[in-house]
Order: C-alpha cells, then sequence, then structure tokens
C-alpha cells in the first residue's frame, strides 16, 4: 500500500463523509464531473439534502444517510470497494462548538479510526479534511506545515481543533504502522455557495447582516486577519492532493489576508448596503491573524488559487440573496 500519483475518476469508487455539507457537496460535484463514482455519506446534522438535490437523476451518485461515529450501515452502495475514502464529516463552525462538541469529538476520533480501519480493508487512498485550526492562535506568520500551533486544549474551540489534530495523529499512526496510502489537507477560512445562513462564521453572518441592513457586528478592534479561500479554489486543491499520493500535511487556501473591518466593508460595498458596523466583544481563543504558507502547495500540488476575493463573494452574495 504504497502512496503513488493517480489521477481519480472513470471507473473509481469513492465515499465522501460529509458530502451533504458545504464543502463536502462541491467535492462530491468536483469527483462525479471527472467521471468517478460517488457515495455520500451524511448524518444531516449540518448538511442539506437540497445541497445535492441535483444529483437526484445521476446513475454515478448514492446518498447514504448515517452518522460516521457509528458503525457504518448495512446498505448496497457501501458494499462494493471503495478507490478512496475522504473524510469530510465534522460540524466546522463556532455554533457549533457550544452546541454540539462531544459530537464534533467523536467524528474526528471514533469515526476517523472507523473509516481508517475501512480504507485498510478496501486498500483505498484516505484524505482527511483537516484544518488551519490546528494552528490555534498562531504565533508563526504566514503558518507553515512544520508550525506545531498554539492550541488551548480545553477551550470553547477545543473540541473541534482537538479532534482535528487527534485525527491528523490516527492517518499518520495508519500510514506508519499499516502502509496506508493517505493525504491530510489543511483548509484555511473557506466560503462560498451552500454555506449555511446561520452558519455563525464571518462571511455567511456580514452577508445576512448587510442584505437586511442590520448593522456588521465586528469582533474586537476589527483588526485580527483571515485569509478568505472560494470554496471552488479549496476543492481544485483537494482534488490535486487525491491524485498526487502526497501524505501532507498540505495547507489550502489562499493568500487573500484582510482584517475583518476591511472585510465587512467589502460586503457592504458589494451587497449596496446602507449598512453601519458595529463592534462587539470578541470570543475566547479567537486567533489574531491567519494566513497559510502555501509554499509546499505550490511545490507538490502545483496549487494556486484562482477566485480574487470580490468575485468569490459576489457569487456568494448571490447565492444568499436566491435562497
Amino acid at each position: 500500500m504504497t502512496a503513488t500519483r493517480h489521477e481519480y475518476g472513470e471507473g473509481h469508487r469513492i465515499m465522501v463523509t460529509g458530502g451533504a455539507g458545504f464543502v463536502g457537496s462541491h467535492l462530491v460535484d468536483a469527483l462525479l464531473g471527472r467521471g468517478a463514482s460517488v457515495v455520500a455519506v451524511d448524518n444531516l446534522v449540518t448538511g442539506a439534502k437540497e445541497n445535492l438535490a441535483h444529483l437526484a437523476d445521476e446513475p454515478r451518485f448514492a446518498f447514504v444517510e448515517a452518522d460516521v461515529s457509528q458503525p457504518l450501515p448495512r446498505d448496497p452502495a457501501l458494499e462494493d470497494r471503495f478507490d478512496a475514502i475522504m473524510h469530510f464529516a465534522s460540524p466546522a463552525s463556532p455554533v457549533d462548538f457550544a452546541r454540539i462538541p462531544i459530537a464534533i469529538l467523536r467524528v474526528g476520533s471514533v469515526a476517523t479510526l472507523q473509516l481508517l480501519d475501512r480504507a485498510v480493508r478496501d486498500r483505498a487512498r484516505f484524505v482527511m479534511a483537516s484544518t488551519s485550526e490546528t494552528y490555534g492562535d498562531p504565533l508563526v506568520h504566514p503558518q507553515p506545515e512544520t508550525y506545531w500551533g498554539n492550541v488551548n486544549p480545553i477551550g470553547t474551540r477545543s473540541c473541534y481543533d482537538e479532534a482535528k489534530r487527534f485525527a491528523e495523529a490516527a492517518v499518520m499512526a495508519y500510514h506508519r504502522e499499516l502502509g496506508l496510502d493517505c493525504g491530510i489537507v489543511r483548509i484555511f477560512n473557506t466560503y462560498g455557495e451552500r454555506m449555511r445562513p446561520d452558519d455563525g462564521r464571518v462571511i455567511p453572518t456580514f452577508i445576512e447582516q448587510a442584505v437586511h441592513g442590520k448593522p456588521l457586528t465586528v469582533h474586537g478592534t476589527g483588526q485580527q486577519t483571515r485569509s478568505i479561500c472560494h470554496v471552488s479554489d479549496l476543492v481544485r486543491g483537494i482534488v490535486a492532493l487525491l491524485d498526487s499520493g502526497e501524505l501532507g500535511p498540505v495547507n489550502c487556501g489562499t493568500e487573500q489576508e484582510m482584517t475583518m473591518r476591511e472585510l465587512a466593508e467589502t460586503i457592504v460595498r458589494l451587497t449596496g448596503s446602507n449598512s453601519d458596523i458595529q463592534y462587539v466583544d470578541r470570543p475566547s481563543d479567537d486567533p489574531e491573524r491567519r494566513r497559510p504558507d502555501l509554499t509546499k502547495a505550490r511545490a507538490v500540488l502545483g496549487y494556486e488559487a484562482k477566485v480574487a476575493a470580490d468575485e468569490g463573494l459576489r457569487r456568494t452574495i448571490a447565492y444568499f440573496a436566491h435562497r
């Protein structure tokens, strides 16, 4: 089970956990677009069937409603061998950290181990969605994959941060001990169509506030930064990692770093809103700065983000306007 470069597409079966979610559903579309057969598994805690409704008549697609933290159900779509398993199941919103922390811990730990076991059985490539949250509130900027992070293990965000850090450790253990073909992608601040309006993350929150003429609630002084990445760019990077045979971890995102005040002002401008900006208290453990070092992604994946912030935000605003 050595890692080799291979283009996954026609003739391959791929499982995507969290396939009805924001990123997962776009990944499903990309894999189907390459000719692969895809089974999406999702318990719909944060995902939505409407994200996959356009695939109702697609013969190469199947949806299984199930919690991957439990043993996979006996379902015909899950019986045959998979060529790749892509583990993208996990609530990832700050509102979820307070609402369902135990479920988040279980999907990062129990589910990851069970899916790794299935990948061993199937001799499948296993790709795991990790996160920039593994870096915590970073003391190194921008963040390279070699940085170990600055994470509060008992803070309000720890259910997500530490679940992902455990999942990375599990992937590495299966790779080292069993030779499993694995890849880890660390995802940075992704946005775009199919985000939940009540997601709790900054971009859908700002858009909803702006289009309804409400003040945009900026945490703290608004000088903290994020590097926002449109979901189409992220998915290109993920698929490149799948094909590459690279172990990682590999950062995936953009270097379009902006302050939260700048982001708020941009959304007000693009929506044509008259909303004001209102400053509110920052949540605990909120990272001060966040930008990926993409040197490795460029070298091993040939990855480069293409969607400028204004363009991606316009697409996202249009999506919310037509919901």
